[in-house]
């Protein structure tokens, strides 16, 4: 047995919950790559995966073998590229995840210049506002925006985002523009709230201090950021947004800024990934493109 064939071999199936699915990305029969994967189990004297017709899971020792994996496979990949300073020589697939508006308003219009650079890497980019599980999915960075719960990430600061208050001039001469606080509870806030159902807080400021919310009108909640900001283009309600996402739509007059002495505390953003005693130096490289390029658009 090739043990580091197989141990690629079962990390790409834990990572895609698929024997189809791992097998094709590998290039082999599924019936080999199933017959592999069993022989390791044979080997190692445990269950590293529990199988049933629709998926795979990992077992408790699978996912403490999981790990490990990825860290011994981190390590030959460092080591065969501790002499190579040729970026086109870097190769492997890069597993990454980041809210929707963030991955289209900030990171695809330079994600060219990245790929363009290090043609050899392949990106997977997951984009959606579901947090994910970045060590049981795979993922080997994700982008998280607000604060941050405990983990056991490592996590990396990345700056915060200004946010504004803005409504489209379709709502403002429907129902007038707000110049005070006092004013909002005759007013419709475009509600947010990842989980519908939930009782969203209302239209947030900073004192200076801390934050403080006020209750306001609005019929409407969305679980998508994508929606969101939709719902206020069409005359909706007020939202509360990252300044720079929303250049383009107040340059083009299609949103107007309103209470900009009321603004909410900027939102931090930070990138997390796992803890491992060796990053692969494609996750390396491309968290270091991510922090700069995050520079243009954070404080």
């Amino acid at each position: 047995m090739d043990k580091i064939h197989t141990m690629r071999a079962f990390v790409r199936v834990a990572e895609l919950r698929s024997f189809t699915r791992a097998a094709e990305s590998l290039g082999v029969p599924k019936g080999s790559l199933s017959r592999q994967l069993q022989a390791l189990e044979n080997t190692l004297g445990t269950r590293l995966l529990h199988r049933t017709t629709r998926r795979v899971q990992l077992t408790q020792d699978g996912l403490v073998y999981f790990d490990r994996c990825q860290d011994v496979l981190a390590t030959l990949e460092e080591m065969d590229g501790l002499f190579q300073n040729d970026p086109a020589t870097l190769s492997g697939r890069l597993r990454v995840d980041m809210p929707v508006n963030l991955a289209s308003d900030f990171i695809l219009p330079r994600l060219p210049e990245f790929l363009q650079q290090y043609p050899a890497i392949e990106l997977e980019l997951s984009s959606n506002d579901r947090r994910v599980d970045v060590i049981h999915e795979g993922f080997d960075c994700v982008v998280r925006v607000g604060t941050l719960e405990d983990s056991g990430l490592i996590a990396r600061p990345l700056g915060a985002l200004p946010l504004i208050n803005c409504a489209s001039p379709d709502y403002l001469a429907r129902f007038g523009t707000p110049q005070t606080l006092e004013e909002l509870s005759q007013h419709a806030m475009v509600h947010y709230g990842q989980q519908l159902g939930t009782q969203t807080p209302g239209f947030e400021f900073f004192d200076g201090d801390s934050s403080r919310f006020i209750k306001t009108g609005g019929a409407l909640t969305v679980n998508s950021t994508v929606t969101y900001r939709a719902a206020c283009l069409n005359g909706l309600g007020i939202i509360q947004a990252p300044e720079c996402a929303m250049r383009p739509a107040l340059k083009a007059k299609k949103l107007v800024e309103i209470l900009p002495y009321y603004r909410a505390k900027p939102m931090p953003v930070s990138l997390l990934y796992p803890h491992r005693r060796h990053l692969a130096r494609r996750v390396h490289v491309f968290m270091e493109w991510l922090t700069r390029t995050m520079k243009n658009y954070v404080n």
